[in-house]
């Protein structure tokens, strides 16, 4: 199939990089007065265990225009007759806002580059290296494009992370390509997309719009040892913080690890020895059911938070509480 690279003539094109450059510096100043956007702003974020997912984007609406579908050919040669422009070797190129673009053809044609928004690239930040569709993608700042099709999408994460809508887009800066199929959905107005539903180390991002909406995965390949690593990374950076080790050790208190809490309470009073510490050593104790080992490291915690001149007057309750039983 013939497609267009480039739907501005030469003339037009360098008005559009004009446009663009007074843009960008337009950017750079607060404007002198807000107004509404036809394709307002939006961002969302999702944390799946460490690991940050944000999604920057504008949403068009449909506006009873035509959105998904594929481009008449002659429509297509018109374009590329009109504009002098080659097709595009790849077949890929992008017609996003093209003349006559929801009218003589939809917004978003099949086989064609596509920003995935509006205005700007879609941008996804994402602040670990991670697994897209079981394909593997480094952690970073990527601008992500989509090539819609009728039963397969094309997802597309480019180096190349801010850039205006998809016309100066460079597959040489693919980071990475996926396919994945799109749904069925109840008719949504205006684009969006939501990260749902997340799990402990994984979170599906759906970009919905009109009556479609296209998944993709994204997983944490080894969350256990993403975890680990960035805790030796901050005990290293840190090693006289020994607040550091305690975090640790409350986290995994939460979580019922017991004996790794305990591991990294102990490196904690290790480094420095605690109210803090001392008091998290002394519960832990008393959930692995040492009564007494924890009334001792207790009332050492006591000893020491009285010596620092922090109050200890609740643990001091509780720990009456429990020499006397009722606890």
């Amino acid at each position: 199939m013939k497609s267009l690279q480039k739907f501005f003539p030469r003339a037009a094109a360098s008005l559009l990089l004009v446009v663009a450059a007074s843009a960008v510096a337009s950017a750079q100043q607060p404007p002198k007065v807000r107004m509404p956007q036809a394709s307002p702003l939006a961002t969302v974020t999702q944390t799946v265990g460490i690991t940050d997912i944000t999604i920057t984007y504008h949403r068009p609406s449909v506006k009873g225009r035509k959105v998904w579908g594929n481009i008449p050919q002659a429509k297509l040669d018109e374009l590329i007759k009109a504009n002098s422009v080659r097709p595009a070797a790849s077949g890929e190129g992008t017609v996003d806002g093209a003349p006559g673009s929801g009218k003589d053809f939809p917004i978003a044609p099949n086989g064609h580059i596509w920003r995935a928004g509006a205005n700007d690239a879609t941008k996804i930040v994402i602040t670990d290296d991670v697994l897209v569709e079981g394909q593997k993608l480094a952690a970073g700042a990527y601008s992500l494009h989509a090539i819609p099709g009728g039963t397969e999408w094309t997802i597309i994460f480019n180096k190349t992370a801010d850039q205006w809508g998809s016309y100066g887009y460079d597959a040489k800066q693919d980071a990475l390509r996926v396919k994945v199929k799109p749904k069925a959905a109840p008719m949504q107005e205006t684009l969006s997309y939501e990260i749902t539903p997340v799990a402990r180390d994984t979170a599906r991002v759906n970009l919905r719009w009109e009556r479609l909406s296209v998944p993709f995965t994204i997983k944490v390949a080894d969350m256990d040892a993403l975890v680990r690593s960035k805790i030796d990374a901050a005990v290293a950076a840190n090693p006289t913080d020994w607040q550091i080790p305690l975090t640790v050790a409350n986290a995994y208190f939460n979580d019922d690890k017991l004996e790794d809490a305990m591991k990294w309470a102990e490196q904690s009073i290790k480094v420095k020895e605690t109210f803090q510490n001392l008091r998290t050593k002394a519960n832990l104790l008393l959930s692995m059911g040492k009564k007494q080992e924890a009334i001792a490291v207790g009332e050492q915690a006591v000893a020491r938070g009285k010596a620092d001149g922090v109050d200890t007057s609740r643990f001091e309750k509780q720990l009456a509480d429990l020499k006397a039983g009722k606890m």
